[in-house]
């Protein structure tokens, strides 16, 4: 895709009331792009934006993901009032802290609800209009946590899992078509992720897992010492895509590295350890 530099660049933002999508918005406005957002409350969006930022180029949605028919709509407004669409930022999201015996039912299905069906819905409404006009740009927010997985996080991992073998599948699948896919992999950044009102916790807990207790707490008064600087991570965001240089992956942040990382190590390690066993299940080779 070459990014449109002879007039301002057509955005379509999910999850952008708070934390990166907001700053990724702000920035976006700034530089003079059009920008439809998405968000469960197009108030807040609005109120956390502020009157020292131009709006006259903002679309602001009140969008349930989940709901297919609304995302739909909510592409066919986008191009209706700004003309077309050239980047789609997939952001929206939640955290979740329990073990994964105390994740219900329900909680797991509302967190894949909203990390796997609602970009999903989402692709599904924007990829014809990218794929007609064979240009384009997809940026699937992810996560560290989509590479490696720790204690307490399974649901928030699984859902991001996900988004990252779709992700990969999806960068294959629309290359021909002159779209190119970015995966987002932060590690902690300074927004409010880890305040009660963005970490859900589960409805019942049970006393065997004093750890997880432990780490809720610890994650809680992280909660404005985190490394990462959320106004850095949207300019690295724009500028990639702006660029439209890197790789698949774009990870962001020391600390996101270091876990990416270690991970890499462990898997080269397990690899190694089982590669004269592996081919034991094979079929014998043809002489």
């Amino acid at each position: 895709m070459a990014f449109p530099t002879y007039r301002p660049a057509i955005w379509f933002v999910t999850g952008t009331s708070r934390g990166l999508g907001l700053d990724l918005v702000r920035q976006l406005l700034e530089r003079g792009d059009s920008v439809a957002a998405t968000t469960r409350s197009s108030e807040r969006l609005l109120a956390a934006l502020g009157d020292g930022v131009d709006t006259s180029r903002l679309l602001a949605l009140t969008v349930d993901l989940r709901d297919e028919a609304a995302v739909k709509q909510a592409v066919h407004e986008t191009t209706e009032r700004f003309g077309g669409l050239d980047v789609v930022v997939n952001n929206a999201g939640y955290g979740f802290l329990a073990a994964v015996e105390e994740t219900s039912d329900r909680e797991v299905r509302d967190m894949l609800d909203v990390q796997v069906v609602g970009v999903w819905n989402v692709l599904r409404a924007t990829l014809p209009v990218l794929r007609e006009q064979r240009s384009g740009h997809v940026v699937n927010v992810s996560s560290v946590l989509g590479l490696t997985s720790v204690p307490g996080w399974a649901l928030y991992c699984a859902g991001k899992f996900a988004l990252e073998g779709l992700s990969e599948a999806l960068a294959a699948e629309v290359a021909d078509f002159g779209i190119n896919v970015t995966i987002v992999e932060p590690g902690y950044f300074r927004t409010d992720f880890l305040t009660q009102d963005s970490l859900a916790l589960p409805a019942d807990t049970t006393p065997h897992y004093p750890g997880i207790r432990e780490m809720v707490d610890n994650h809680l008064d992280l909660q404005g010492n985190q490394l990462g600087d959320p106004v850095k991570g949207a300019e690295a965001i724009i500028n990639r895509v702006v660029t439209g240089e890197g790789p698949l992956r774009q990870v962001l942040g020391s600390d996101s590295h270091a876990y990416a990382t270690a991970k890499v190590q462990a898997l080269q390690a397990n690899l190694d350890a089982t590669a004269d066993t592996a081919p034991a299940t094979d079929f014998p080779t043809a002489a």
